[in-house]
């Protein structure tokens, strides 16, 4: 027993430094909980940071993914080109039934219509026909007016060539005697037509005049006529180059691009009207630009 308890001073220190040790491991022992519980404390709050940013960088790529989608803007289905009708997600079949009924100069002019004609499905059309933008006379007809009557109407026939006045020389009091022509409206005409040296080219281009209403230009017509169109150069729409094209009214480059692109893959135009199925081009003022083409 004696032999155990006797240390030289060397195992003595050492001894001492042992016990040093595990005091100072009780210690941890005793305090580590805090210290882990702080350090957990700040890491939870470190990843509910992190969350709300790994969120709101999934919000920033939704928005840009839906931005980066091609956008449709309201369109008349009835001139749904080949390039269209495949942004669009239609079929070449459908396309194709599409543009077997235009050729037969009928009009597609509602979206149940549409269906009937492509065969497309009801989830499809869902999707695309709230873009669908009809004219305003198929869209909110409006009843034919009764009983109207002016000094140049005749209640029993239309009139000849002959018997209609010119419309590049009428005047403003003239253009007042008809029903639904007042001072503005008369004014209105005169000052477009003395726009042009020459005046009108041809009796569409009272759809130009702001204010005037497709029954009131029936009306004018069916008194007024274009007798002297002033002279205009005509293009070749074969052989027409881009530099000439942008000289026609409503015709930018990008359009013109696009006619000269589509004249190509077809191989030439087979008609005026195939303009219309040009992407981008303003079908609205399609008989006011054929009056500068020719085939």
């Amino acid at each position: 027993m004696k032999s155990h308890f006797q240390f030289s001073n060397q195992q003595r220190n050492g001894i001492f430094l042992l016990l040093v040790i595990i005091l100072i491991g009780q210690c941890v022992y005793w305090f580590a909980p805090d210290i882990f519980a702080t350090s957990n404390k700040d890491l939870a709050v470190n990843q509910n940071q992190l969350d709300a940013f790994i969120n709101e960088l999934d919000s920033l790529r939704l928005v840009e993914l839906e931005n980066s989608k091609p956008k449709i803007y309201p369109f008349n289905p009835n001139y749904i080109t080949d390039y269209k009708g495949y942004t669009l997600g239609m079929t070449n079949e459908e396309i194709e039934r599409l543009h077997k009924f235009r050729d037969a100069n009928q009009w597609v002019n509602s979206a149940k219509q549409f269906q009937q004609v492509t065969k497309v499905s009801d989830s499809f059309l869902e999707t695309i026909s709230p873009y669908f933008k009809f004219p305003e006379w198929v869209t909110n007809p409006k009843p034919k007016t009764q009983g109207v009557s002016n000094s140049y109407s005749s209640n029993t026939k239309p009139k000849t060539f002959d018997q209609k006045v010119d419309l590049n020389t009428a005047t403003a009091a003239q253009l007042k005697k008809i029903y639904g022509v007042g001072e503005k409206l008369s004014e209105r005409i005169i000052t477009y037509r003395n726009k042009f040296n020459g005046g009108f080219i041809a009796d569409v281009q009272l759809s130009e005049v702001y204010g005037l209403s497709p029954e009131v230009i029936e009306r004018i017509q069916n008194d007024f006529t274009v007798k002297t169109p002033r002279t205009i150069k005509k293009f070749n729409l074969n052989t027409v180059t881009r530099d000439e094209l942008v000289t026609i009214q409503y015709i930018d480059y990008e359009i013109a691009h696009h006619i000269i692109e589509e004249r190509t893959l077809r191989d030439g135009f087979k008609s005026l009207e195939d303009l219309t199925k040009v992407e981008d081009f303003p079908v609205q003022k399609f008989e006011i630009i054929k009056l500068y083409l020719h085939l």
